[in-house]
């Protein structure tokens, strides 16, 4: 194992996970196919994980009707967002830069599915 980061190897690991989606789905798929594709990876490879687990936002104390729902926290450590789409935008790292805000985790993954060819993927570390 490398030690460059929290959750490494961990990070490797989810990253095996996602390709071998790709890898049996292909690209071009609804982000719903992706998310229960992972979902049921992670579970054969037996890696913790919980999926759409609202966070709620608070204003002055006061908690907010509108909550959040990250895709994926996996290892109980990484906040995990799923895209299908053409490219990876700016507002998308800031979608999952603020759930990393909102749950106090610092590391993040923003995977998008969709491209043919080859899954496009960030990691961050807060």
């Amino acid at each position: 194992m490398r030690e460059d980061g929290p959750f490494q190897q961990e990070g490797f690991d989810l990253m095996a996970a996602v390709f071998a989606v790709h890898n049996e789905v292909g690209g071009g798929q609804a982000e719903d196919v992706y998310q229960e594709s992972l979902e049921i990876e992670l579970s054969l490879r037996g890696m913790p994980f919980m999926a759409k687990q609202p966070l709620t936002s608070f204003y002055k104390g006061r908690a907010l009707r509108r909550c959040y729902v990250p895709d994926l926290y996996v290892h109980d450590g990484i906040i995990v967002e799923l895209k299908a789409v053409s490219h990876l935008l700016p507002e998308h790292e800031a979608q999952l830069f603020n759930y990393m805000r909102l749950t106090g985790k610092s590391v993040g993954y923003l995977i998008n599915l969709a491209p043919l060819k080859r899954t496009e993927w960030r990691r961050y570390v807060l």
